[in-house]
């Protein structure tokens, strides 16, 4: 393997070598010629563009970009309910699914950005489905749900999937907080085009104008010069974008005054126009074909040659070098049929391969064609549903499907879509308001708000500057493709990271589960547990007979940063009283009666022990019980020598003598380093012993055999541990829950039925061309329903079907 391929490509190679084979074509790492479109290849030849489009692909090798998409069952949740979710591992630029993780990290955060609940959800197959119970003390309010990988946090956690989603505790009063309102304040930015305004050259500028909690604001405006001369007017398109053109005076400086419908006025300073630099504009030449202007102002041999790299995701689309006029102006034309859906990037360079201009471009992808129709629209109480699933006809998809009643609470919450999450607001910074429009309207109106959209969001995942010094990331967390992998620290008793200590995790149980790892140089220590699902008691601990001044601490695999994500406030009036009475009910009633069909299953476990079957064990039931240790070992278990110390010696039964070095000795999988301590142990608590009379290796340490002790109920039975040892309760990747609802086929049941969730269905596999048919049973409320199916397909298209029905009582 080539030394310059991030290590995770040797996971994936040793894990799924068809995989390897899959993400390395997907992502052409075979070259540039591979990389480019034919048309661009000719023009890559020129070393000004092909060397930036090479870094970028060296780079683009080192950080393989992984995306997760999460499908909850719905927008608005009260307190004891249960959050169902589905989730969508896809690579980064054709958003295949990707099979690279094996477990994702879910948390819900309050306003404040805190974490209030966590769990980790397993990935199979590059989806994962799992549930959060809310509990009764959450406080009403507006909570983002975010999830990401262990791989994802070596990469800003703007990148990580956030969604908002409503909490409403009817346990406790709701509504506005008491005290006088405050005054709204409110945000207007300017982004010049390509980063730059230039005196003397017509440009673009982009305006975003949003409240505290990123809501666009509509206004109309006009640019002023310092005379107060109007050299522009404006006004917003949609969601507090919009855009215009205007050319800035030598040395003149601008300031847009802004009135909102409210009437309040703003304010604000346009960024400086520089004497010299470029300006880019970018425009549809045709149909299919888009011009990329560039103006080169009083920069010299600076701009002798310019060079325009493109990339989708991590694809590079155009590498192109052009030299500009006596005017110092350019066009690079792009066909927009060589750019993938979703986020473009176009950056110029000039002759010293410095980066001067950026801009994004989006291209609307094709949606998944997915259908769903119900057999009726109107049901009664307790009837049955049956709904028609129609998947596209040439790729097979995997889709998830959640069913619920619409009410006042639910209004104006729309969804995340999966659509506009992978193709769009993954790869833009900060929040995107109603991302689904985009997809959606694809008039001029709607094309020139995407644009809009790109104007005021632009971001890369790097930074050119780190790709053209070829600057390896540092990437400190691995992918787990096999398992949660626990990161415990070294310290030394000053608080320097400790490298190169051997490090002990045991999990105490009857099925004795232990592991070693030696601390980076950041004294990192990492574990990749077995069976690490649920809260489980874990052990950590050096050999301190070695060295007894080190610190241990077993890390959260949570991420601590965080982006800022604006949340609307959330104000429950008058108006909605019935519909969260009826929650109130809705939610006691099911509690009481359904609670116990919701409960977290255990996956399951291995049921051998990390060393196999011994070769010598023995049942200490089946012997005479001795009062101590020493007399077990002495007068049945052979091959086990106690001398003076104590020490504990086993036989090298293929040399027929003892090993001059200790045995491993466990007790219920934890090591025993004080033999004395453990010597001292009560017998009777002990049901098993399984002897190793053979040098034991584990890992990169030799024992002289294995000594594995097992007590009767596998929880160290009070052994007092060493204190130097740190004993934790650490909670892993949740059981598997299974959506329960009733059904009425049957006998009538006199159980009140008050479900607000209808049915959820994380895992329908569609083959290409099939249809299925989902049946469920209405409840006993009436009203709307909406059905919504989210789908990704194996080629990487996503899309969404939504339907609605009706539930009334029979006439």
């Amino acid at each position: 393997m080539r030394n310059d391929i991030h290590p995770v490509f040797g996971l994936l190679a040793n894990r799924k070598p068809r995989l390897l084979r899959a993400v390395w074509c997907g992502l052409a790492l075979a070259g540039l010629v591979a990389l480019l479109p034919a048309g661009a290849r000719a023009q890559a030849s020129d070393s000004l563009a092909a060397g930036a489009a090479r870094q970028l692909q060296r780079h683009q090798q080192r950080t393989l970009v992984e995306k997760l998409y999460v499908h909850l069952d719905r927008t608005v949740y009260t307190a004891r309910e249960t959050m169902w979710l589905k989730l969508y591992a896809v690579d980064g630029t054709f958003h295949r699914p990707l099979d690279l993780s094996s477990v994702a990290y879910v948390e819900v955060l309050n306003a404040l950005g805190q974490p209030v609940l966590q769990t980790q959800v397993a990935l199979r197959d590059a989806t994962g489905r799992g549930a959060l119970d809310l509990p009764a003390t959450l406080p009403t309010g507006r909570y983002v749900v975010r999830a990401y990988t262990s791989w994802m946090k070596n990469f800003d956690p703007a990148f990580y999937f956030h969604t908002p989603v409503t909490i409403i505790n009817t346990f406790a009063a709701s509504g506005a907080p008491a005290g006088a309102p405050k005054a709204p304040a409110y945000d207007a930015q300017f982004f010049p085009e390509g980063g730059q305004l230039v005196q003397g050259v017509p440009g673009r500028v982009a305006f975003r104008v949003t409240d505290a909690a990123g809501r666009g604001q509509a206004v109309a405006g006009t640019v002023r010069d310092g005379q107060g001369r109007a050299v522009a007017t404006f006004r917003t398109l949609q969601f507090g974008l919009g855009s215009f053109v205007f050319t800035p005076a030598l040395g003149a400086t601008y300031a847009a005054e802004m009135q909102l419908v409210t009437g309040q006025k703003l304010v604000q300073p346009l960024p400086a126009a520089a004497a010299q630099g470029y300006a880019l504009r970018l425009t549809e030449a045709s149909p299919g074909q888009l011009r990329l202007h560039v103006v080169a102002k009083g920069v010299g041999a600076d701009a002798a040659h310019l060079a325009l790299v493109g990339h989708s995701g991590q694809r590079v689309a155009t590498a192109q070098v052009a030299q500009p006029n006596a005017h110092g102006e350019v066009d690079f034309l792009i066909a927009t049929a060589e750019l993938l859906p979703g986020v473009s990037h176009f950056t110029v360079f000039n002759s010293r391969r410095q980066p001067v201009g950026e801009r994004l471009y989006f291209q609307r992808p094709r949606a998944l064609p997915v259908a769903v129709a119900a057999s009726q629209a109107r049901y009664g109480l307790r009837d049955k549903v049956t709904l028609r699933l129609t998947g596209p006809p040439s790729t097979a998809a995997n889709c998830s499907l959640a069913v619920y009643q619409l009410d006042s609470l639910t209004a104006g919450a729309a969804p995340a879509d999966i659509s506009s999450v992978l193709s769009l607001t993954s790869d833009l910074k900060g929040h995107v308001e109603n991302p689904g429009y985009y997809l959606r309207d694809s008039s001029q109106t709607g094309q020139a708000a995407a644009d809009n959209l790109m104007l005021t969001h632009g971001w890369s995942r790097f930074r050119w500057a780190d790709v053209l010094a070829d600057k390896a990331p540092a990437l400190p967390y691995a992918p787990e493709p096999n398992g949660p992998v626990l990161r415990a620290q070294v310290l030394t008793a000053a608080g320097a990271p400790a490298p190169g200590v051997v490090t002990y995790l045991a999990a105490p149980s009857r099925i004795a589960r232990f592991y070693t790892a030696t601390s980076g140089p950041d004294g990192i220590a990492q574990f990749a547990p077995k069976d690490a699902d649920g809260p489980r008691l874990y052990t950590l601990q050096t050999d301190w007979r070695r060295d007894s001044t080190y610190q241990l601490a077993l890390l959260s695999p949570y991420s601590a940063r965080f982006a800022a994500y604006p949340l609307a406030p959330l104000g429950l009036g008058p108006a909605l009283a019935a519909d969260l009475t009826r929650r109130h009910l809705q939610t006691q009633l099911q509690a009481t009666y359904y609670g116990r069909y919701q409960q977290l299953q255990r996956l399951p476990r291995d049921t051998v022990a990390f060393y196999g079957t011994p070769p010598a064990q023995y049942r200490l039931d089946d012997y005479t019980r001795f009062k101590t240790l020493e007399e077990v070992l002495r007068e049945y278990v052979q091959g086990v020598y106690v001398r003076q110390g104590p020490r504990l010696l086993v036989a090298d039964q293929f040399h027929r003598t003892l090993f001059e070095d200790a045995p491993l000795v466990l007790l219920d999988g934890v090591p025993m380093f004080d033999v004395r301590k453990f010597l001292a142990f009560d017998p009777l608590r002990i049901q098993r012993v399984a002897v190793f009379t053979n040098r034991y290796f584990y890992g990169s340490q030799s024992f002289g055999g294995l000594l594995s002790f097992t007590t009767y109920q596998g929880d160290l039975q009070d052994f007092p541990l060493d204190a130097r040892a740190l004993l934790e309760e650490y909670t892993g990747v949740q059981g598997a829950r299974e959506f329960f609802a009733p059904r009425y086929d049957g006998a009538p049941s006199p159980l009140p039925d008050l479900r607000n969730l209808l049915h959820w269905q994380p895992d329908l596999a569609l083959a290409p061309g099939a249809t299925r048919e989902i049946t469920f049973y209405t409840s006993d409320q009436t009203g709307r329903y909406q059905v919504v199916v989210q789908g990704l397909g194996a080629n990487g298209q996503a899309g969404t079907a939504r339907t609605v029905f009706e539930v009334k009582p029979a006439l």
